[in-house]
């Protein structure tokens, strides 16, 4: 689990986790958010799933030691906090980072899911993963790769998994290094060979996520045709998010975000959300506290809030 740098005292355990209501939802999640991230779990006595997602949240939170707190609100005693954040089924999760959501989900899902959005989530708020040299080598083949150099690049990830099989981040390398030469069919062979372990980690989600880009990219149309497109009609839903694919292929990451943002800001439900699934994808793809990630995720937030 990955767990915030510094000497900030942790909190007392009883304070990791907590109940809260309308009245004191401001202090307990917005106000609190200002100093560590704050999950959000929107139940009621009533749901069964709710039941089984609580104690596994409850676990995740206890195992960041103090990198991210908990609060519980039962939706039938705040139904005006769950109107205002648009809550339409439970249970409902979200994270608060600085006052504003960035993450969420619905619906149970596998304990593994769960440390993954854990992580996520103090990864944005600044947090450091523990790893001592394994982890320092993995960085310097990561800079390798960025400069090009992808054999020896992957000479390095291959040495770190000869010390540590299951270290994610070095295998997820590997499957970098095949999309890095454009070799797609083999990075999906690589990565559909993770530990299960490892499977569900950020560092294999993320990979996952660049190669799904990858593959789009292949079939990306030409950014001024469908530029023009989208100028001679702004309602062109469908020419708006092709743009958005030819421009991250092109390099134009924050263009792409900004495309998909106005699609989700005129249509979010267009093709059952594709826009919003694209966001998440080129989000999941990207370091967590990437600058475009940051203000991409505020920006979506403020408009499902909105």
């Amino acid at each position: 689990m990955i767990e915030l740098g510094g000497a900030t005292p942790q909190p007392a355990a009883q304070d990791l986790i907590k109940d809260t209501t309308e009245a004191s939802f401001m202090a307990d999640v917005i106000e609190a958010s200002r100093e560590v991230p704050v999950i959000v779990d929107f139940w009621a006595p009533w749901c069964g799933p709710c039941k089984t997602l609580g104690p596994m949240l409850e676990d995740a939170v206890r195992a960041a030691k103090g990198a991210v707190r908990m609060v519980k609100l039962d939706v039938d005693r705040a139904q005006g906090i769950a109107q205002q954040l648009r809550i339409q089924s439970i249970p409902t999760v979200y994270a608060f980072w600085q006052g504003q959501p960035i993450d969420g989900f619905q619906g149970a899902v596998p304990q593994s899911e769960i440390r993954a959005f854990v992580d996520r989530l103090v990864a944005q708020a600044g947090g450091e993963a523990p790893g001592g040299g394994l982890d320092e080598a993995v960085a310097a083949a990561d800079e390798m790769l960025a400069q090009g150099a992808a054999a020896d690049a992957a000479e390095i990830y291959a040495g770190v998994l000869g010390e540590e099989p299951n270290h994610a981040a070095a295998y997820a390398g590997l499957v970098k290094v095949r999309i890095a030469v454009g070799d797609l069919d083999q990075a999906e062979a690589v990565l559909n060979g993770a530990d299960v372990a490892i499977a569900t980690s950020p560092e294999i989600e993320a990979v996952r996520a660049q190669l799904e880009l990858a593959r789009q990219a292949q079939n990306a149309g030409p950014v001024d045709e469908l530029r023009a497109r989208v100028e001679a009609d702004g309602a062109d839903h469908q020419a708006r998010f092709d743009l958005a694919q030819a421009l991250y292929a092109h390099g134009k990451t924050e263009a792409a975000v900004d495309e998909l943002l106005e699609l989700f800001r005129r249509d979010r439900e267009w093709n059952e959300g594709a826009a919003r699934t694209q966001l998440f994808t080129i989000f999941d793809a990207l370091p967590p506290q990437d600058p475009i990630v940051l203000k991409g995720r505020r920006r979506l937030s403020s408009m499902i809030f909105a």
